[in-house]
């Protein structure tokens, strides 16, 4: 079961990458929101309540999304 969920997260991830690079490359969303919507995900998961092994799981989701943006070419001033 762990490994479907980590296949369905990577793949989730996947997708969602490809989906903002290509809005980004259209000209449909500038840099700027793109990282806002990476922003906004992260902060989500930064404040998520519930038990701790959840809360540990969305620290560990809202600390990969930032790592995406530091380490894109989407980590440029807003």
């Amino acid at each position: 079961m762990s490994d479907q969920r980590d296949a369905a997260g990577m793949a989730a991830l996947s997708i969602c990458e490809a989906l903002l690079l290509a809005l980004h490359d259209r000209n449909l969303l500038p840099e700027r929101e793109i990282v806002g919507v990476l922003r906004d995900a992260a902060a989500t998961h930064e404040n998520a309540q519930g038990p701790e092994t959840e809360r540990k799981t969305h620290k560990a989701t809202a600390k990969l999304i930032n790592e995406i943006i530091v380490g894109s070419n989407l980590s440029r001033p807003t």
